[in-house]
């Protein structure tokens, strides 16, 4: 029973915890699946490689209210598949190769397999081949993220079903493909699929897409998404069949039962951490209802010497709080009595459809809930020049502050470019620079797309 001063699990940020100043510990790192964890493989980088050719061929009829007459004249799924994953791979495969072969890594022993904790500080790892060992440590860092979560619908799991996981990889782009979810996943696998000529359904439970976003935000992308796609909302999925040449659902809705039939499905409905399959009750370590292991502001589990990080601990699942809670970590790791704690005050997202929507900090619903004093203005893309010039009548900025300090309190975006366009607003409230200031204490180029948050922050209705 080999034991190690650190074994990590996962390799996507986890793997980034390694670096020169590891090089007296015997480590070593278990991964049961392709190196580089969700973001590189199945998450964040394809999916945005596919939605920047998808931005291209949604242009198309987009340039007709300008005066620009063009015309799509193909789509070739293959060469956009092969473009993404032929880049993709081969990095994952480096990064498995680096840590096997490398000089560098010479006290990091690999275990391909999965990992299951049996006892306190004690992982046994399942290899493909049927073979099994058990590992102990000092400490582990739990770094496994997590799945697609896949509702338990009658027929379901014989329909042929794909996820996110594994959607990207199909051979030929479908007819008609049916989206179960109305999440991020679902709102950007849409635009990617639609924007290349496939008629795409998008199911709902609620009445409203992104509903995590702000009421703001959600109607109107709700509304534009309807124009687009065949959004079926308020529908409950009450049974799925494989058909000859696809899948058929049966839904209930407001207007009473239907069959939809498609070629594809795609279920989108949320994803769920990997402690289940980690089995980390075992050690000791506890998780929350969500299933997410619970962890202090240091990224410590209740056992010494265990830390987690990323989707498998974080309600926020996103890469760049991954990447912050690896470099927390790795801080802790190597300075336990002088540890740094993670930031998530101000955690922004971006959602990568059309038109893109980007969030950071309260929405209005959060802050009446928690009885915050807030002001808000709204700034429409079409009140800025840029905004002429692109004929955008839909898009808008939303930002809410705190009336007396000028404190920005959250800000919304929906419209071109919006996840670059809310990166000064982080800025600010990451830094504590004010409304004011921030409007006032620095030029803003003209006519540039940065007006509309210029625009937002003249217009906040703080106190005098």
């Amino acid at each position: 029973m080999p034991h190690y001063d650190l074994v990590i699990i996962g390799t996507g940020s986890g793997n980034s915890v390694l670096d020169p100043r590891f090089a007296g510990w015997k480590t070593a790192i278990v991964e049961k699946g392709t190196f580089g964890g969700t973001c590189l493989n199945v998450g964040c980088i394809p999916t945005k490689m596919f939605v920047y050719p998808a931005d291209l061929a949604a242009a198309v009829p987009a340039g007709a209210k300008l005066g620009v007459d063009m015309k799509l004249n193909e789509v070739r799924w293959r060469e956009i598949r092969d473009r993404v994953f032929g880049r993709i791979d081969p990095i994952a495969a480096g990064g498995k190769q680096y840590r096997v072969e490398h000089e560098d890594n010479a006290n990091v022993t690999v275990y391909e397999g999965e990992g299951r904790f049996t006892g306190m500080k004690e992982l046994r790892v399942s290899f493909p081949d049927g073979r099994t060992e058990t590992l102990t440590a000092d400490r582990f860092v739990l770094a496994a993220g997590g799945r697609p979560v896949v509702p338990d619908i009658p027929g379901l799991a014989d329909s042929g079903y794909h996820t996110s996981d594994t959607v990207m990889r199909i051979d030929e782009l479908p007819e008609r493909l049916v989206i179960l979810g109305s999440g991020f996943i679902a709102a950007e696998f849409a635009h990617v699929f639609s924007s290349f000529g496939v008629a795409v359904t998008v199911i709902a439970r609620s009445g409203a897409l992104l509903r995590a976003e702000d009421e703001a935000v959600s109607e109107r992308f709700t509304e534009l998404a309807a124009e687009k796609y065949d959004v079926r909302l308020n529908r409950r999925t009450t049974k799925v069949r494989r058909t000859s040449t696809g899948v058929s659902l049966d839904l209930e809705g407001p207007e009473g039962t239907e069959t939809l039939d498609a070629d594809l499905l795609l279920v989108a409905t949320g994803r769920r951490p990997n402690s289940d399959l980690l089995d980390v009750a075992a050690t000791g370590v506890s998780t929350r209802d969500s299933g997410h292991v619970e962890v202090d502001e240091y990224q410590r589990t209740a056992v010494e010497g265990i830390y987690a990080l990323g989707d498998i601990s974080s309600m926020h699942e996103l890469k760049h709080v991954a990447n912050h809670e690896q470099r927390v970590v790795q801080h802790n790791l190597l300075h336990p009595d002088d540890p740094v704690a993670s930031d998530h005050r101000f955690v922004p997202h971006a959602v990568f459809t059309a038109p893109q929507i980007a969030g950071v900090g309260l929405t209005e619903g959060e802050a009446k809930a928690q009885g915050v004093n807030y002001v808000t203005y709204t700034q429409d893309y079409a009140g800025i020049a840029y905004g002429w010039a692109m004929e955008d009548t839909t898009g808008f900025a939303k930002l809410l502050a705190d009336p007396a300090t000028g404190q920005l309190l959250g800000a919304h975006i929906i419209g071109p470019q919006a996840g670059t366009l809310i990166q000064p607003v982080i800025q600010a409230m990451s830094f504590g620079l004010d409304a004011r200031q921030m409007a006032r204490g620095q030029y803003w180029i003209h006519p540039a797309m940065p007006e509309l948050i210029e625009n937002a922050l003249l217009n906040l209705p703080l106190d005098d």
